[in-house]
């Protein structure tokens, strides 16, 4: 028997709502929301991500720009513009897109985003808000991944998690917030995956989020039995796009399981905008 596919158009249009009645709100407050990416040369797939930003800014009503800089600043120039975002006024949320050019300190500069600007959640201090239990701006991929996760209404208590993927916006964070919900939360890496161990610890998830950018990685015969698969991964093969897991053998396992696309994405995005508006009411606050 199939398990129920898991895609985020529901769960992404109710944050949408939310976030459409707590703009009205901050509005009326005289609180205009203004985005800002800063884009370093060109990338194609960012620029994909530029243009779903700003489709669902505007038709949200949220002003969006982007900074399109040289692909030849200096790692000091683009700080420095980054300190300037920091202190415009009219700038309430800032999102750096990645990559950026190659020789960069990426967690360097990211760290120079204004915490209450940091639409992404990726400054040290909002980490480390989320090892405290008290996330305000989070990773939103991480957060599309919990919301995805209660949208089952399963209760985490004592779950047995497994987290393959050890990102700084992924892996961890989702691991820290499933763990303060009082899951037992596995973290398995490359390093799993070279001893051998990924299979024992994947057959024993009740709950499996994968995030590594490996077509296929996940074979569909290893998930547990009526579990819940949350496949971040996004790959192309054979002209196809395809998650980390094999869907169509999992989805014969699984309790829920996402697609890709369509599963974890629209969430995301909804997600951007939610801290968006969290950023607008903190930067009033300063």
């Amino acid at each position: 028997m199939s398990g129920q596919i898991l895609t985020g158009k529901e769960v992404a249009t109710k944050i949408k709502q939310e976030v459409k009645i707590e703009l009205e709100k901050i509005k009326e407050k005289g609180i205009n929301p203004k985005l800002v990416a800063i884009q370093v040369g060109e990338n194609s797939s960012s620029q994909v991500y530029l243009n779903a930003q700003k489709k669902n800014c505007q038709t949200m009503g949220i002003l969006h720009e982007v900074k399109n800089l040289e692909p030849d600043i200096s790692e000091s120039e683009l700080i420095n513009f980054i300190e300037e975002m920091n202190k415009d006024k009219s700038v309430t949320g800032i999102i750096l897109q990645l990559p950026l050019p190659q020789g960069m300190d990426v967690r360097k500069i990211q760290s120079r985003i204004s915490p209450e600007k940091d639409v992404e959640g990726v400054n040290p201090a909002n980490l480390g808000w989320i090892v405290y239990g008290r996330p305000l701006l989070a990773p939103c991929t991480a957060l599309a991944v919990k919301e995805l996760i209660y949208s089952t209404g399963v209760d985490l208590y004592g779950k047995e998690v497994v987290m393959v993927g050890h990102s700084d916006i992924v892996g961890k964070p989702v691991a820290l917030l499933l763990v303060d919900k009082f899951a037992t939360v596995c973290i398995c890496h490359i390093g799993t995956s070279d001893k051998g161990m990924l299979e024992q610890h994947v057959k024993r998830a009740e709950i499996l989020i994968v995030a590594v950018g490996k077509a296929h990685l996940i074979k569909g015969e290893w998930i547990k039995e009526g579990s819940i698969v949350i496949d971040v991964g996004i790959n192309k093969l054979n002209d196809k796009i395809v998650g980390d897991v094999e869907f169509e053998t999992a989805k014969e396992h699984a309790g829920w399981i996402t697609p890709v696309p369509g599963g974890v994405g629209p969430i995301t995005t909804a997600v951007l905008l939610r801290n968006t508006i969290i950023a607008a009411k903190l930067t009033s606050c300063l």
